[in-house]
């Protein structure tokens, strides 16, 4: 069996029940289970309908997102983020580039390597090269000032670690950030590359090797094999094209506000809801949510 679901942001209320009753009618589903009324509901289907993608498509134009996913196996054992633009709402290079005057250009760099056309690692130590010379009290300034998280992103860490799951957040950014957000929303470990800094300096360097796309793939095989779990029991997520390998080969790998190019090739597209997203898709009821930091 499967299961579709329907969710929006949860600022916006607009899954009415005529919707998925109808949706529901015309894809002969079964019962509907409401997981917050307005916000996401969910039925199951007896196979993928053959107008699935030009349903998907309309309701997108209605800030509905769908996803129509294997009904077993949908709560995870391990959350496997990504952090900028996913577990917080900037590109961390791009705010530490624009307070050293050089965010035009970097902020530029940034959005060709997350579209996949640029070689990650190149455009990495490009990106870092432009941020030689600057004081590296610059990093804390920025994560004080700057730096904001994604909206139910401290519901999605309580309510999967009180379910027992573990939380890794692999990144292409700064430990100096990842350190940081990994703290704050409960992660249990993190993986980011190093800025390396000398006498109070930024070098224009990165600690080699470079976390890439790859690096977030190995995380992904290594931490599983660790806890002894397969990689179906993972829901990843993620924004940029050095995401696409961890997102294809988690169990449930989905692309939240995603650039173009991991639209096209993700499985699962969350475009209107947030993080929180993540819990409906596993079948979570709001009732089901944790408060941040239980």
């Amino acid at each position: 069996m499967l299961t579709t679901v329907l969710l929006t942001n949860p600022e916006t209320p607009v899954v009415q029940r005529p919707l998925v009753e109808a949706l529901r009618d015309a894809w002969g589903g079964g019962q509907i289970n409401w997981l917050n009324p307005g916000i996401a509901a969910e039925f199951e289907i007896p196979a993928m309908p053959n107008n699935h993608e030009s349903v998907w498509r309309d309701l997108q134009a209605t800030q509905v997102d769908l996803a129509v996913l294997p009904s077993a196996g949908r709560k995870k054992k391990m959350l496997l983020a990504d952090m900028d633009s996913t577990m917080i709402q900037q590109e961390c290079i791009d705010e530490l580039a624009a307070v050293a005057g050089v965010g035009e250009k970097v902020a530029g760099i940034t959005a060709r390597a997350m579209n996949g056309e640029l070689n990650f690692d190149q455009a990495l130590r490009e990106r870092v090269g432009l941020l030689k010379g600057t004081n590296s009290a610059i990093i804390d300034s920025v994560l004080d000032n700057n730096i904001s998280l994604m909206p139910g992103g401290s519901v999605l860490l309580s309510t999967m670690k009180q379910e027992g799951a573990f939380a890794a957040l692999v990144s292409g950014g700064f430990t100096a950030f990842t350190a940081k957000i990994a703290a704050l929303l409960g992660f249990d470990e993190h993986r980011a590359n190093e800025l390396v800094i000398t006498n109070g300096e930024i070098t224009g360097q990165v600690g080699e090797p470079i976390l890439g796309r790859e690096a977030k793939v190995k995380a992904l095989e290594e931490i599983t094999a660790r806890l002894g779990i397969s990689e179906e029991d993972v829901i990843a997520v993620g924004d940029g094209a050095n995401d696409l390998g961890m997102l294809t080969r988690a169990g449930l790998g989905v692309a939240l506000h995603a650039k173009p190019v991991v639209q096209e090739q993700a499985s699962y597209k969350i475009n209107h809801g947030d993080l929180t997203a993540l819990l409906y898709l596993q079948g979570y009821s709001a009732a089901e949510f944790a408060k941040p930091g239980a």
